[in-house]
């Protein structure tokens, strides 16, 4: 399975941005209403900088206190992105979250922003795949 396979079964598959100098505290009410665990950091919405979780945040408050939320999603973002392209294997990327101990994907070509991947997504296409490989094997077995 590819990660365009990935993203075409998503139901929404528009990437939440903020602009850089976002508050934190912003951010954190975004994350919250849309129910998502990260934002792209984007001036313009195509090109990503950088990416900022749940998990920053939380980190921020426990190291600095209430006081981060001030600061702006630039301070805390993740900058040295990790991305993948549509062509990419759903094996390959859910090995790379799971080594780098990151839960979001920005899918990126040519340098554009063009969707964003969960280890979520990508273990529900995993089973899925499973569930049909299981099937055409019972179908086999049992002569259908």
């Amino acid at each position: 399975m590819t990660v365009q396979k990935i993203l075409k079964s998503k139901a929404n598959d528009s990437v939440v941005t903020v602009p850089p100098g976002t508050l934190v505290s912003e951010a954190a009410k975004i994350l919250s209403e849309k129910r998502i665990g990260t934002v792209v950091v984007s001036e313009d919405g195509i090109t990503a900088l950088g990416i900022l979780s749940e998990r920053d945040i939380v980190r921020e408050l426990a190291a600095r206190g209430a006081t981060c939320l001030m600061n702006p999603v630039d301070d805390y973002m993740t900058r040295k992105l990790v991305t993948c392209q549509r062509s990419d294997k759903a094996d390959d990327i859910l090995a790379q979250m799971t080594e780098g101990r990151f839960r979001h994907m920005p899918v990126v070509e040519d340098g554009k922003l063009i969707g964003l991947i969960t280890i979520g997504d990508v273990v529900k296409a995993r089973l899925t795949e499973l569930a049909m490989e299981k099937n055409a094997l019972e179908g086999m077995i049992m002569g259908h």
